[in-house]
C-alpha cells in the first residue's frame, strides 16, 4: 500500500502542502532572526552561522531589521504570539526595562545575542567586548604608538557603552605608556560616519598640537571609515596612523591594508544562539553549556609599522 500510494504521488506530482502541514504540527519551522541592520557584515556572518545549526533539523530563518532603537525591537517582540514564526533570535544594540520585560514575557521561545541578560531568566549569548578593547590598546602601545584615541559609535547603546567603558580601563592603567586624546564619537557604527568622525578628530588633534598616531575604532566598519579619512589627509596607514577595529570582519580582512581587529566570535556566537533555541523548541537533547565568548586580537596591516 505504501508502494502504491508513492507511485500515485510521483505520477500526479503530488508535493506536501506546508501550510496544512503548518497546521497539523502547529509549527511553522521559521526562526526569526532580528538585527539593528542587516547590511552589517556581522550579522550577515551570524546568519550564516545559525543556518548551518537550524537548516538540517528543518527550520528556515525570516531576517528583519530592527534599527537602533529599543521601541523596534519591541514591535517586534509585541507580534511573537501572531504564530507566524517559532521563535526568535534577537541581537538589539539598545536595551531598557520595557524590552526586558517583553522578552521575560514573550509566548514563544527567545535567545538574545549581545548584553548578558541571564539575571533576567532570559538566554544569552554574549561576549566581552571590553576587555577586548583592552587588547587592542595594548597592541598599539606595544608597536610603539604613543597617542591614542577612540573612535566609538553612538555610546547609549550596548556596544558603545561596553566598549567605551574597555578603552577608558585600559588607558588607566598605573604607568601606561601613552597619551590618550580621548574619544570621538561618531552618529553610527558605519564606515560612512567614522570617515566624517575621523575628519573631526584629525581636526581636533591638528587644532591642539597633538601628534595623534593611532586609532582604536569600536568596529570594522568604522575602522575602515577612519582609513579613508586617513587616506584622504594624505596620511599613511600604518605608519603615519594606526588602526584597529573590532568584529574581524570578512570585510575588515578584505580591504588595503587588511585590518588588525578584535575577533568577538562572531560564527560561535552564532552557532551558539542555535543551538539554545533547538533546545527551547524540543529539537536538541540537552541545553549547550554557554559561557561568554572571549575576544581575540588578530593582527593585521593597518596596524604593524614598519619600523616596529
Amino acid at each position: 500500500m505504501v508502494e502504491r500510494v508513492r507511485a500515485a504521488a510521483k505520477e500526479l506530482g503530488y508535493r506536501p502542502n506546508a501550510a496544512g502541514r503548518q497546521l497539523r504540527l502547529q509549527r511553522t519551522h521559521l526562526i526569526e532572526f532580528a538585527v539593528a541592520d542587516i547590511g552589517n557584515p556581522v550579522y550577515v556572518e551570524m546568519l550564516s552561522a545559525i543556518h548551518g545549526v537550524l537548516a538540517p533539523h528543518g527550520y528556515r530563518i525570516v531576517v528583519s531589521s530592527i534599527g537602533d532603537e529599543a521601541a523596534s525591537a519591541i514591535r517586534v517582540l509585541a507580534s511573537l504570539d501572531d504564530g507566524h514564526v517559532d521563535g526568535i533570535i534577537i541581537s538589539p544594540l539598545r536595551v531598557d526595562a520595557e524590552f526586558i520585560e517583553l522578552l521575560r514575557a514573550a509566548p514563544l521561545p527567545v535567545v538574545a545575542i549581545g548584553r548578558s541578560l541571564r539575571d533576567h531568566g532570559i538566554e544569552t549569548v554574549s561576549t566581552d567586548s571590553a576587555s577586548g578593547i583592552g587588547l587592542a590598546v595594548t597592541h598599539l602601545v606595544d608597536v610603539g604608538c604613543r597617542s591614542l584615541a577612540f573612535l566609538n559609535g553612538p555610546t547609549d547603546t550596548t556596544p558603545g557603552e561596553h566598549r567605551q567603558r574597555g578603552y577608558d580601563a585600559a588607558v588607566a592603567v598605573p604607568g601606561f605608556a601613552a597619551h590618550s586624546f580621548g574619544t570621538e564619537v561618531a552618529d553610527a557604527f558605519t564606515v560612512a560616519a567614522g570617515l566624517e568622525a575621523t575628519h573631526r578628530l584629525l581636526d581636533r588633534a591638528g587644532s591642539d598640537g597633538v601628534a595623534l598616531d593611532a586609532v582604536v575604532a569600536a568596529n570594522d566598519l568604522l575602522a575602515i571609515g577612519a582609513v579613508r579619512a586617513a587616506r584622504e589627509r594624505g596620511l599613511s596607514v600604518p605608519d603615519d596612523l594606526a588602526v584597529t577595529g573590532m568584529d574581524d570582519t570578512e570585510l575588515g580582512r578584505m580591504v588595503q591594508p587588511a585590518l588588525t581587529s578584535v575577533s568577538l566570535g562572531t560564527t560561535r556566537r552564532g552557532q551558539l544562539a542555535a543551538e539554545l533555541m533547538l533546545a527551547r523548541l524540543g529539537d536538541s537533547p540537552e541545553t549547550p553549556h554557554l559561557a561568554t565568548v572571549g575576544p581575540e586580537l588578530m593582527v593585521r596591516e593597518s596596524s604593524v609599522r614598519s619600523e616596529a
